[in-house]
């Protein structure tokens, strides 16, 4: 993200997860945060979503301008991918591999394109700390379209491991997530992990953009690139706090705008 010295020439992109549905079961709100995002992350089938439901998010972020990235996780229906599995890092490079190129599938059906890949849940947590699923997660990109942007925790080795393999990266921020005071989200089982206010996250986007910089559940911050803010999709009331954090970027004079 380009900085030029005057908050009205940031940019940032506003992602979320999405396409988290499976068969009858409907999770997020997908076509309610469509609209107000710029980068769509859609699951893959492995933690999350089935070909229905791929194709169409597929369609309803195209239709939209939303910029479509493939969102790989651990093979875990019944976990949602928040379960850490004792994959090797070849196992890592073929499931990521096997994802990107299902959904990459789909949107060129759709006519589409394919921008970027942000790993889910426990692998991409599993990633931002150990080099060697990065790493894995790097050559499955680079294997697939090197010219995908890989999407990953700010100061992580996911950034790192991208660089490395010639990739694009993009760092990411959370703005209904807490952050420890090392730069990483804190557990979900903790009861202030998620963020549900609004305006509480709002507040936090802008902060991110405008001072480069997490705020740290111990009242301070820490310095981080933010090229890319994330609205969990399966967030309750995710496309409030979408709204709530796009006006507030807006009325901060930040531009949103794809990654890319």
């Amino acid at each position: 993200m380009a900085v030029s010295g005057s908050v009205a020439s940031l940019r940032v992109d506003l992602n979320a997860d999405v396409g988290e549905s499976f068969g009858r079961y409907v999770l997020g709100q997908d076509t309610a945060l469509m609209p107000l995002i710029t980068s769509a992350n859609v699951a893959c089938g492995f933690h999350a979503g089935d070909p229905h439901v791929m194709r169409r998010t597929v369609q309803i972020a195209i239709d939209h301008g939303v910029a479509i990235g493939a969102h790989p996780g651990f093979p875990d229906l019944a976990g949602f991918g928040r379960r850490t599995m004792p994959l090797s890092s070849a196992e890592v490079e073929d499931v990521v591999v096997y994802q990107i190129g299902a959904l990459l599938g789909m949107v060129r059906a759709c006519g589409g394109v394919l921008r970027h890949v942000k790993p889910h849940g426990a692998l991409y947590n599993l990633a931002a700390d150990s080099p060697v699923v990065a790493e894995a997660i790097a050559r499955a990109t680079a294997a697939v379209d090197p010219d995908l942007i890989v999407v990953g925790l700010s100061g992580s080795a996911s950034i790192d491991a991208a660089r490395a393999a010639g990739l694009a990266t993009a760092s990411e921020a959370f703005a209904d997530r807490t952050y420890e005071a090392n730069g990483r989200l804190v557990p979900r089982d903790r009861t202030d992990a998620v963020i549900h206010d609004p305006e509480e996250a709002a507040a936090r986007a802008v902060f991110m953009v405008t001072h480069r910089a997490i705020p740290t559940r111990d009242g301070g911050s820490r310095a981080s690139d933010v090229d890319t803010i994330c609205i969990h999709g399966d967030t309750p009331g995710a496309a409030a706090l979408a709204l709530a954090i796009r006006e507030a970027l807006t009325k901060a004079g930040v531009t949103m705008a794809p990654l890319g």
